[in-house]
């Protein structure tokens, strides 16, 4: 008889990825133990200063999830700890934990500082890249989760000769204990997830570019420290040499990547191109005189969902150069602190040019640490010591149970690593779904206190977000404004407002203040104000007595170059919070039943693996496909970039699919219409002449997307030309005829990275080359020619690459600028383009054209009308946030996956449903949600009947009343209405009003700016 499964789950990392995977995991139900090396989490995105490609601060986005985790009643955070043994087997692991001291009482501490302000001893802050000191008695970084400081005993001066203890002599609460000793913990769990990521490259190790010789060649992780307005130069841009503002900035890609020399790797890091031109980007803003940026590259891999729009944004917008070299040598000018770059540029051309600082792109690679960490869990590492995972099972490691996601699995970006810890939350999930709640703890919500009939005691909290604000507008001055405004009776300023103290601080000054209404000045409202929302609700009081001003987006970063104009303005947008917030009045969320049932849209393979993830869990499924089968595009794919039968594996699934009781399958199958909202809504299909309503909680969009058809290179006109999919099919088939051909070209960015179509496809370069690889194993002697643009086998991929011109593949960089033409030459196939390397003609006679064609979503999409969901310039489906909610919409309980969300190989696909699924099941799983009280609602004594409302929502929220006294009046269903304000401003008759932005509450901002204009 097997063991009853533990429903508690180890996440060890406790990086972006972990912290996901954590919280993922413990709202799905589970009670998580968060295990993490440092004595904080956040990981590398803690250190970096913004974020691509929308430039969003690094810090403002992580903040809201760091005090998320910090808070979170089911998540027990271990730091300064690490894995030591494990035992057992999937659903009853035994793992051995050390937790090492800290020397600092965290129940006492109260991270005032005063310790680190009287220790004498400085070291390195490898935080800040060992840019500037820390002390021996430290706190990782201002917003880390937990706020507690930490004594690093290698460094101290007590535990080295025995003297000293300033720390315990100054500590206003006794926090410091000297006897702390380490802690052998034993803990019980069902699941693991590996979320161990990544370290960057050392250039130093190798003496690389000279590194470590000149303190103005730095790794790109010191230039984001350079770069944050929390980092050693207060986010002034200037050398580390001498604290002059440079004039010339050159950044070297691939530097630890994609190089097979000793020390170095042998793969793609996939993020250091479009990280290079963030920070050039950056660099340029930060810069007072015009700047001179320079990437030197060999290619430009910009693979990602609008990554290639940053790029162009870079190159065309903000005047970056992009050169395309080999560099043989960087050498000092003399004693002036700049360098000299030698390169061989794309003419063949040798050029020295001189810059003043030097960034080297570093690679991301696994540490010893976490190699050790492997091979104690038995996890099986491939040659390059990322865990080995199939593209079938993404997040799957070779030991049941254990779970990987981030850079540990391979070097991906922000947003894939978020999506596998969403992965592999949902694999843990589905181990364990008959233990789900069996461990948590249900948090206690604090009273809600009665304010109706109190005069307004508001609380006004203004944000310095290190230098991000402070270093324009004068913070102070806003501060001391701001306590004259009528009904303010608390004021203060705050180094980082979204950190866990400060919330903590101001949970406290509502109570002893009796503050009841709370306005915060600081950045977006889109990321944050749920935040402090629900440190409202903590404190007591109504989470929609609150108000938010933006005076980083709309102050400190529009008006840089203005520093009294952008303080009189976040002055005015303070003033105008306030005169709002004093009207607020407490509003009530409905809660709401979820229906447990799940819609798929789309029956390819992100629809189906979906499906399995919500099935594992328990959830019953509707699979809606509108073709005769399952398997979509997979269906023409003969095998993923690691050598595995597509077709095989798609069976498979497929019969895993039918054969399961609790997925319903609709083949051939359209839906018509959609109504309800998060939790009920009802969606019809239609299947012949037969329609059914299904009820559903919460709905996934897999719907892909399809490779387009070219209309050029002869295509159609030419049996010999064909696209890469079509080649595909003839492995599929077994296709004799492909076996004696004697040559073969195929052509990269058919229909991509052009006008119409300005994104990368992201498969293609890999695709080619394996079929490429395919064509030699089949007929050796055949020569095969690729033409491409930049050639972007990212990630473990290169090994690919590699190999493919080791078999002797050609490859040419054809200049994108200059004719390709492809025609007919009597019997032969013709191909001319310029190769922008040698800045020649050359002419090719291939037996058979490949087009490696863009991957295009539907040209009419009526699923984003019916969900109310939005698509992004290219046609595809858009996000709610780029990095942190990669799978969400902004409507709520609806996701997506696949090639709907953006181009993307299998492997990527099926992680990403798995994702969509298990964020599904975040809300399945609580059985009940409330929905916003910020909604609008109709006095039907005044209503018009006119109908303006019910033609001009987007959500379909009023409808006109068919019984009762005020049978014709319009409606407002609450739980549809998103509080846009659409119907309150068309509103004729003035009788819709919106909650919390009431017709009082906007005049009240009008009349307090002009009485202060």
């Amino acid at each position: 008889m097997s063991k009853e499964k533990i429903g508690a789950v180890m996440v060890v990392g406790g990086g972006v990825a972990g912290m996901q995977a954590a919280l993922d995991v413990a709202n799905s139900g589970y009670y998580v133990y968060l295990v993490e090396r440092t004595s904080s989490i956040g990981g590398i995105m803690s250190q970096l200063d913004k974020t691509f490609p929308t430039n969003d601060c690094s810090m403002c986005i992580i903040s809201p999830k760091l005090v998320e985790v910090g808070r979170h009643i089911n998540i027990e955070l271990l730091t300064l700890s690490e894995v030591k043994d494990i035992s057992g087997e999937e659903g009853n692991f035994d793992v051995q934990v050390t937790q090492y001291p800290r020397y600092v009482d965290m129940d006492k501490c109260i991270a005032c500082g005063l310790c680190a302000q009287k220790c004498p001893k400085k070291v390195d802050s490898e935080y800040d890249e060992r840019l500037i000191k820390r002390k021996a008695i430290y706190l990782k970084y201002p917003q880390a989760v937990p706020l507690k400081y930490a004594i690093d005993s290698e460094k101290c001066i007590f535990f080295k000769n025995g003297r000293c203890k300033a720390c315990e002599k100054f500590c206003p609460t006794g926090a410091i204990n000297f006897d702390d000793q380490k802690k052998d913990l034993s803990l019980k769990v069902g699941s693991i997830i590996l979320a161990t990521g990544v370290r960057a490259y050392d250039p130093a190790t190798h003496d690389i570019y000279g590194y470590g010789k000149s303190p103005n060649i730095i790794t790109s992780l010191e230039f984001e420290r350079i770069l944050s307005a929390s980092g050693p130069f207060g986010g002034h841009l200037v050398r580390p040499s001498d604290k002059k503002e440079p004039k010339k900035i050159a950044w070297l890609q691939c530097v630890g990547s994609r190089d097979t020399h000793i020390g170095a790797r042998g793969y793609c890091s996939s993020v250091c191109c479009t990280y290079a031109i963030k920070e050039a980007m950056l660099a340029k803003e930060h810069s007072k005189e015009p700047l001179d940026t320079a990437i030197f590259y060999m290619d430009i891999r910009t693979h990602g969902k609008d990554f290639e729009k940053y790029y162009n944004r870079g190159r065309d917008e903000s005047g970056i150069r992009f050169i395309k070299s080999k560099i043989s040598n960087i050498f000092p000018v003399g004693d002036t602190g700049n360098q000299i770059i030698r390169y061989i540029d794309e003419n063949g051309r040798r050029v020295d040019e001189e810059f003043d600082i030097v960034v080297l792109s570093v690679g991301l690679g696994i540490s010893k640490e976490v190699i050790e960490l492997a091979g104690k869990l038995g996890v099986e590492l491939d040659h390059y010591n990322f865990v080995s995972t199939t593209s079938f099972d993404p997040v799957k490691t070779s030991v049941p149970g254990i779970a990987v996601c981030g850079a540990f699995e391979s070097p991906i970006d922000i947003p894939t690593s978020v999506i596998e810890s969403s992965a592999a939350a949902g694999l843990a999930g589905i181990s364990l779904s008959e233990s789900r709640w069996s461990l948590t703890k249900k948090e206690e919500i604090p009273e809600e206190i009665d304010i109706r009939g109190e005069p307004p005691r508001i609380g006004v909290f203004i944000c310095r977000c290190g230098i991000n604000i402070a270093g324009v507008v004068d913070v102070p001055a806003v501060v001391d404004f701001a306590s004259t405004l009528p009904y303010v009776v608390h004021t203060e300023e705050n180094m980082f407002s979204c950190s866990q103290d400060t919330q903590d601080k101001i949970t406290k000054i509502i109570k002893e203040k009796r503050l009841n209404r709370v306005v915060v000045s600081a950045c977006t409202p889109k990321t944050h104000e749920p935040l402090f929302q629900e440190t409202l609700i903590n404190a007591g009081i109504n989470k929609y007595l609150f108000d938010m001003a933006n005076i980083r987006n709309h102050c400190s970063w529009v008006h840089s170059a203005e520093h009294e104009g952008a303080t009189e303005k976040a002055k005015e947008l303070t003033m105008m919070a306030v005169a709002k917030v004093a009207l607020h009045e407490p509003l009530i969320e409905p809660e709401l039943e979820l229906n447990q049932s799940a819609l798929i849209i789309g029956g390819g393979i992100s629809g189906m693996a979906a499906a399995k993830t919500l099935s594992g869990q328990g959830y019953h499924t509707y699979l809606i496909e509108k073709n005769e089968m399952l398997g979509g595009q997979a269906r023409h794919i003969h095998k993923t970039w690691q050598g595995e039968d597509v077709q095989q594996n798609l069976n498979r699934m497929i019969e895993e699919i039918q054969s399961d009781d609790k997925i319903d399958v609709y083949l051939e199958s359209e839906i018509t219409e959609v109504n309800g909202f998060v939790g009920n809504f009802k969606t019809s299909i239609q299947k012949d002449d037969k329609e059914e309503v299904l009820e559903h909680g919460v709905t996934i969009i897999a719907s892909g997307a399809e490779e387009l058809k070219p209309d050029k290179y002869l295509y159609g006109h030419d049996p010999r030309v064909l696209t890469g999919l079509e080649l595909d099919r003839k492995f599929i088939k077994n296709d004799n005829s492909i076996k004696n051909i004697k040559s073969a070209l195929f052509i990269q960015c058919v229909g991509s990275r052009i006008e119409e179509r300005p994104y990368c496809s992201k498969t293609c370069c890999t695709h080619s080359i394996k079929n490429a690889l395919q064509l030699k194993e089949l007929n050796p002697e055949m020569d095969i020619f690729i033409l491409y643009r930049d050639m972007r086998t990212y990630g473990l991929r290169e090994d690919l690459y590699r190999k493919a011109r080791k078999k002797g593949i050609l490859f040419f960089r054809y200049d994108v600028n200059k004719e390709l033409s492809v025609d007919n030459d009597r019997e032969d196939l013709r191909i001319r383009f310029t190769d922008s390397t040698i800045k020649r003609k050359i002419e090719i006679k291939p037996n058979l054209l490949v087009l490696a064609s863009a991957i295009v979503p539907p040209k009419k999409n009526p699923l984003a009308q019916m969900f109310k969901v939005t698509l992004n310039d290219d046609g595809f489906f858009m996000e709610a946030h780029v990095k942190l909610r990669p799978v969400d919409c902004a409507t709520d309980g609806v996701f997506i996956c696949g090639l709907a969300h953006a181009p993307k190989p299998i492997d990527e696909s099926i992680a990403q449903a798995q994702a969509a699924a298990t964020r599904a099941v975040t809300l399945l799983a609580q059985k009940t949600t409330n929905m916003s009280g910020t909604v609008a609602y109709i006095d039907p004594l005044n209503c018009s009947s006119c109908g303006v409302c019910i033609n001009i929502c987007p959500f379909s929220a009023p409808s006109f009343i068919e019984k009762g006294p005020f049978t014709g009046k319009a409606e407002i269903n609450s739980v549809l209405c998103k509080g846009c304000g659409l119907c309150t401003a068309s509103c004729r008759s003035g009788a819709i009003h919106l909650k919390g932005f009431d017709n009082d509450q906007i005049f009240s901002q009008i009349f307090a700016l002009e009485e202060a204009v």
